[in-house]
């Protein structure tokens, strides 16, 4: 076909094959990717099919809901479901294929069957509790031991909820005047991001799981499709997994969720489940007062039943401790007695000790005094020799140097035939300290010679 088409020509001949084609209206599944409603009310949707348990997608299409019909559907879908359209929901949609030259193929829905997605919901709520009991895990959180006094509570909420300042005002003004610490987690709690949000949440408490004696997941009311959320397999997981007991409180009366089903106990709104707290530590505290009663009275009892097993062993031992007294007096009396007669023998016989010590003292002491005198005088005898030989050795030596001396007298050297010369009275050494034209003095033994230095001459080594 050698004929040419203009784009236009072309996409109206598409248009028209597929009008021709596809006249009719079509239900169809699909999954909701996106949804957007625009200024005008119109509703634009991106359809996508996936295969079972994958992510790839297998068919995409755009469809769209005119403004007129999309407020009519939009309120009887939400009446029949109790939700509203959103991504990632399955849905049942009647639709005619529609060709644009401008925006290509549309899908324009003109009826919504909400049935579906109601059946659809609860196929996957079922799937999931299947898959909870089958892994065995959906009443693990059940199986821990609730606190006695629960009063240390960890709050997965929204900070700006409702459900939380209602939660958080209840507990605060209980008529018992019961003090509650609670620690806010804050979590999204609806939307793509609530399982992401819950669970760090979660992963936060698990951090300081010590401080806790429990946690509570709580908001307020919502639509269905809100509170849908919380039919997740893996939020649900986290909470069968978690080390102490979790409350959820996280819908209406008639909302039964997932969470709910596998948490230790599910109640309706953030008020109930303080509204349980405060019970919780009520009956602990009535248990208390009547355990005390009972001990109380029990007490009472073996008091005074040991009282009168007391009052009879008094009677049977008053003569027998009489007895052992007088027993023990007679004894201790006797004791004396024999300590004051030795006290009196001891000092006797010490009356008799300081004279004799005396004797020997005085004795001892003349024999110390005559052996240390005797010793003195020997050394002094040894120190006196010793002295002289010192004073007669250190006069040789002086005598020694003396000679010396003598001998290194200038005077003497001089006579030796040797010489002193100077230079204006400092005596020179070397070659080096005279110059020319000074005037050298020269000291010999029997007088002094000046003269005038006309040049010098170094020996050589």
């Amino acid at each position: 076909m050698n004929e040419k088409l203009s784009l236009t020509e072309l996409q109206l001949i598409i248009r028209d094959s597929l009008h021709l084609a596809l006249p009719d209206f079509y239900w169809v599944v699909a999954e909701i990717s996106e949804i957007k409603e625009n200024y005008a009310g119109h509703c634009y949707l991106e359809l996508v099919e996936k295969q079972a348990g994958e992510r790839n997608v297998r068919a995409r299409a755009r469809a769209i809901i005119w403004n007129t019909r999309y407020r009519l559907l939009k309120s009887l879908f939400e009446n029949v479901t109790g939700e509203s359209l959103e991504s990632g929901m399955k849905i049942l949609i009647r639709v005619r294929v529609d060709y644009s030259e401008i925006y290509g193929l549309s899908l324009i829905v003109s009826d919504i069957d909400p049935s579906y997605t109601v059946g659809e919901m609860a196929v996957k709520r079922q799937m999931i509790l299947k898959r909870l009991e089958e892994e065995g895990v959906i009443t693990m959180n059940k199986e821990h031991e609730f606190p006695l006094v629960p009063q240390r509570i960890a709050v997965i909420s929204s900070g700006s909820a409702a459900g939380w300042s209602d939660f958080s005002r209840h507990l605060r003004e209980n008529h018992y005047g019961y003090v509650f610490y609670t620690a806010l987690f804050e979590a999204v709690m609806q939307g793509t991001e609530t399982e992401r949000s819950i669970i760090g949440a979660f992963e936060r408490i698990a951090e300081n799981i010590g401080h806790f004696d429990l946690v509570a997941i709580i908001r307020g009311g919502g639509s269905q499709s809100d509170l849908s959320w919380f039919d997740n397999y893996n939020i649900a997981y986290y909470v069968t997994q978690f080390p102490i007991p979790v409350i959820t409180g996280i819908g209406h009366e008639k909302d039964v969720s997932v969470t709910d089903i596998v948490a230790f106990k599910a109640l309706r709104t953030p008020t109930a489940v303080a509204d349980f707290l405060i019970n919780s530590v009520a009956e602990a505290e009535t248990q208390l007062t009547e355990l005390g009663s009972r001990i109380a009275d029990k007490s009472r009892g073996i008091i005074a039943e040991h009282k009168d097993i007391t009052t009879t062993f008094l009677s049977k031992l008053m003569p027998l401790a009489k007895l052992a007294v007088a027993d023990q007096k007679e004894r201790l009396s006797n004791r004396i007695m024999g300590i004051l007669n030795i006290g009196k023998e001891y000092l006797t016989r010490a009356g008799f000790i300081p004279e004799n010590l005396k004797n020997r003292l005085n004795s001892s002491s003349a024999s110390f005094i005559l052996s240390k005198r005797t010793y003195l005088e020997k050394n002094r005898m040894d120190l006196m020799n010793y002295s002289v030989k010192i004073i007669e050795n250190q006069k040789m030596k002086l005598s020694a140097l003396d000679n010396s001396l003598d001998i290194l007298n200038p005077v003497n050297v001089l006579k030796r035939g040797y010489s002193l010369t100077s230079i204006n009275g400092v005596i020179i050494r070397s070659v080096k300290d005279a110059e020319k034209n000074d005037v050298l003095e020269t000291r010999l033994q029997d007088g002094k010679i000046k003269s005038r230095v006309t040049g010098k001459q170094y020996l050589k080594d």
